[in-house]
C-alpha cells in the first residue's frame, strides 16, 4: 500500500471518530439542556405562582393588593398546566377563589391553601421524576462519550506506534542498503512491494548495485596493477619515505627507509607505526613530531651503511575531496626523508672556516692597533692633519673589522653549540647602565640624547649578564646609527605580571613591516639601508636571548621609529 494511501486512511479513520465523538457530546448535551429547561419552565414556574398566593392569601379579605396579586398569579397558573391532574387541581383552586370572593369564609381559604399545596406537590414530584431522568441521560452520555473517547484513544496509540513504523520501515530497509554499498558491500539488494513509492526506488537501487558490482569485478585487476605501478614508482624514490593512514598505519615504505629504518617490509605493513615505534627510537621521533608538529625539528643523525648521515623530516598531509562533498579532508600523512648529509657536511666547513679566520684575523688587526696607538703617541713626534685623517679612518676601520671578527666568533659558538651561559642575579639596570657607558662616545658623536625610563620596583633577572649587556648594547648602537643627529633614544625595562621586559626605542625612519621579521636572520640587512653592517648582529643578539629562554621581537612603523624589546619570565 502506498504512503499516500495509508495517511489517507489514518487521517480520515482519526477525522471520523472525532466527529462522531463531537456530534455525540453534542446531543447529549441537547438533550440534558432540554430536560433541564423544561424543569424550570414547566415546574419552577408554577411553584413560584403558588408561593405567590400563598403569601398573599391570609390578606385576600382586607388588601385589595393581595387581591391583585392573587388573581394574577392565578391566570398564569392556568396557563402553565404541565403535569397530570394539575389541570384538575387548578380548576378546584379556581372555583374555591370564586367562592371565597362570595363567601370570605375561612373554610373557603383551606381550600385554596389546600390546592395550593396540592399543586406544589404535583410540581415537586415531577421535578424530582425530572431531574432523575437527566441524571439518567448525564450518566448516558458521560459512558458513551468514554467508550467512545476510548475507542478513538485505543485507535490513535494503534495508528501512533504502527503508521510510523509502516512508513520508517522501508526508509531504514534503503538508508542500510546505502550504507552497505558505501561500505563497498555490492551484493546488497532491497525488496519493496511494487505498488509503494519505494518499488521504483528498490528496482532502481538493485541495478546500480549489480553495475557496481560488476565494475568493481572489472576493475579489480586493474587496480592490482595500478597498486604494483604505485609501489614501484615510491621504491625508486632514492629519499625515505613512509605514508600511513589516519589510524598512523603504515601503508607503505620504500627500501630507503626500511634501510634506515632496519625494519623488514612483511613486518610493518599495515601495522600502528605507535606500536613499532616502541621497539625504534628513530620511528618513535618521527611519530612524536607527526603528532606534536610545535616540537622543534632538528636534523636527524643517523647511522647507516657504514657511514653517518643527516636527514630533514618533512610532514605533508595527504587531502582529498570526496565524491559528493565540497571540502578535503585528511586521509593521512606522508613522511619523506631528505638527505642534507652535504648541506651538513657545507655548513660544519663554514662554521669551520669562519671560526678559524676569526682567531686568525684577531692577530694582525690587534698588531695594526698596536702600531696604530704607537703611532699616535706624540713623544715620537706630532701628526700633521693629513696623518691625523689617515689615522683617524685606520682607527675606524680596524675597530670595524674587530667588531665583525668578534660577531663571527659569536656566530661560530651558537652554530656548534658551544655557547657557554654562566647566568647570575642581575638587576635590569645594571645592564641598561653599561650598554650607556658603552655607547657614549658614539652617541656624543651623533648628538643622540639617551633617556632612562625604569619603574621604582622590578624583580632581578637570573641571565648571563655579560651577553644580555651585548645585546642592549648592539641594540642601543644601532638605534643611534639608524635615528637622526640630535634625536631622543629611551632604554628602559618595566615588569608586566611575571614578564620583565627591556626596550631600546628609537625614532628615526623605521623598518617596513615585510622586514620584520627577516631582520634578524643572518647576513640580512634591510634594502637601502646605508649603514654598514655585517648583517649578524640582531641574528647574533636573537639567539643570546631565546638560549636563556627569552623572546626578542621589534615594533616599528616606516617614519615612526622601532622598538626592541627583550622579554623574560621572572616566575
Amino acid at each position: 500500500m502506498r504512503i499516500k494511501t495509508k495517511l489517507t486512511y489514518g487521517i480520515g479513520m482519526l477525522f471520523a471518530m472525532i466527529v462522531l465523538l463531537g456530534i455525540l457530546s453534542l446531543s447529549y448535551i441537547n438533550k440534558l439542556n432540554n430536560e433541564t429547561h423544561k424543569i424550570y419552565t414547566n415546574n419552577n414556574y408554577s411553584l413560584d405562582y403558588c408561593r405567590n398566593m400563598l403569601s398573599v392569601l391570609d390578606e385576600l379579605n382586607t388588601s385589595k393588593r393581595a387581591l391583585q396579586v392573587f388573581t394574577s398569579n392565578l391566570q398564569m397558573q392556568q396557563k402553565n398546566l404541565t403535569e397530570v391532574n394539575e389541570k384538575e387541581t387548578t380548576y378546584k383552586l379556581t372555583v374555591h377563589f370564586e367562592k371565597h370572593r362570595i363567601k370570605k369564609d375561612q373554610q373557603s381559604l383551606r381550600e385554596i391553601r389546600s390546592d395550593i399545596y396540592t399543586i406544589m406537590t404535583l410540581n415537586m414530584a415531577s421535578i424530582y421524576h425530572k431531574s432523575e431522568v437527566a441524571k439518567q441521560t448525564a450518566m448516558n452520555a458521560l459512558l458513551w462519550i468514554c467508550l467512545t473517547f476510548a475507542v478513538c484513544i485505543v485507535f490513535a496509540l494503534a495508528i501512533l506506534f504502527r503508521f510510523p513504523h509502516s512508513i520508517l520501515k522501508p526508509i531504514r530497509e534503503l538508508i542500510n542498503g546505502i550504507t552497505e554499498i558505501a561500505n563497498h558491500n555490492y551484493d546488497k539488494r532491497l525488496n519493496f512491494e511494487p505498488t509503494s513509492e519505494f518499488g521504483e526506488v528498490s528496482t532502481s537501487f538493485n541495478k546500480m548495485a549489480e553495475r557496481l558490482n560488476e565494475y568493481r569485478a572489472s576493475t579489480l585487476a586493474d587496480i592490482i596493477a595500478n597498486k604494483k605501478y604505485i609501489e614501484a614508482i615510491v621504491n625508486s624514490i632514492t629519499e625515505p619515505i613512509i605514508g600511513l593512514d589516519n589510524e598512523k598505519k603504515i601503508l607503505f615504505i620504500n627500501d630507503e627507509a626500511l634501510n634506515i629504518l632496519n625494519l623488514k617490509r612483511e613486518n610493518i605493513i599495515r601495522k600502528s607505526a605507535a606500536e613499532l615505534a616502541l621497539k625504534n627510537d628513530l620511528l618513535r621521533r618521527l611519530v612524536r613530531e607527526l603528532v606534536n608538529p610545535e616540537e622543534k625539528k632538528e636534523p636527524l643523525k643517523i647511522y647507516a651503511d657504514n657511514k653517518e648521515s643527516y636527514f630533514q623530516a618533512n610532514y605533508i598531509p595527504i587531502r582529498v575531496i570526496e565524491t559528493g562533498e565540497t571540502e578535503p579532508h585528511n586521509i593521512g600523512d606522508v613522511i619523506l626523508l631528505k638527505n642534507i648529509t652535504e648541506f651538513k657536511e657545507l655548513d660544519t666547513a663554514k662554521t669551520t672556516f669562519l671560526s678559524t679566520i676569526s682567531h686568525e684575523l684577531k692577530t694582525p688587526i690587534s698588531a695594526i692597533m698596536m702600531s696604530l696607538q704607537l703611532l699616535e703617541d706624540k713623544r715620537i713626534g706630532a701628526l700633521n692633519e693629513e696623518q691625523e685623517s689617515l689615522s683617524h679612518s685606520i682607527k675606524e676601520n680596524s675597530e670595524r673589522l674587530l667588531s665583525i671578527t668578534g660577531e663571527l666568533l659569536k656566530l661560530t659558538q651558537v652554530e656548534t653549540g658551544k655557547l657557554q651561559l654562566m647566568p647570575k642575579i642581575t638587576k635590569p639596570i645594571e645592564l641598561i647602565e653599561y650598554a650607556i657607558k658603552a655607547t657614549r662616545m658614539q652617541a656624543e658623536k651623533f648628538g643622540c640624547h639617551i633617556e632612562v625610563e625604569y619603574p621604582e620596583k622590578i624583580a632581578k633577572l637570573f641571565v648571563d649578564s655579560e651577553k644580555i649587556a651585548w645585546v642592549l648594547t648592539n641594540l642601543l648602537s644601532n638605534a643611534i646609527h639608524y635615528s637622526k643627529e640630535n634625536s631622543r633614544i629611551i632604554i628602559g625595562a618595566q615588569q608586566t605580571g611575571d614578564v620583565v621586559e627591556m626596550f631600546v626605542q628609537d625614532f628615526g625612519k623605521g623598518i617596513d613591516p615585510r622586514y620584520h621579521e627577516s631582520i634578524f636572520d643572518r647576513y640580512f640587512r634591510v634594502p637601502g639601508t646605508k649603514v654598514q653592517g655585517s648583517g649578524l648582529g640582531l641574528s647574533i643578539s636573537k639567539d643570546f636571548i631565546e638560549a636563556q629562554n627569552g623572546t626578542l621581537t621589534v615594533e616599528s612603523e616606516v617614519g615612526k621609529g622601532s622598538k626592541f624589546i627583550i622579554r623574560f619570565n621572572v616566575k
